[in-house]
């Protein structure tokens, strides 16, 4: 083999190694705070905590942006973190609070 069929070789080998080292997705709307503390970059089990505080007292996150509102997170955070972040059953648990909402201001009414 000459030099040149080694580098190429190389340098495919490397590209193909890539993916298996990139963080897999995580849904800030579903996460547990282990699995926010390893799957973003800056995040450690304090700030994961504070994720998931924030998420249990305001509800769930409609956008990537909104993980900024968290004390301790800020908007470069979220920008280096935005090809791992998910926001998966926003809309559902958000109608799915506002339906139980009704349900309980009818209730109240009767």
């Amino acid at each position: 083999m000459n030099m040149k069929t080694i580098l190429a070789s190389l340098a495919l080998s490397l590209a193909l190694a890539l993916p298996a080292f990139a963080a897999e997705p995580v849904d800030i709307n579903s996460a547990d705070a282990s699995t926010l503390a390893e799957g973003l970059t800056g995040v450690g089990l304090s700030k994961a905590e504070a994720i998931i505080a924030y998420r249990d007292e305001h509800g769930p996150f409609a956008s990537a942006e909104d993980l900024a509102q968290v004390k301790g997170i800020g908007d470069k955070l979220v920008e280096r973190n935005r090809e791992n972040i998910v926001v998966g059953g926003a809309k559902a648990k958000a109608s799915a609070s506002k339906s139980s909402a009704k349900s309980a201001k009818v209730a109240s009414t009767d």
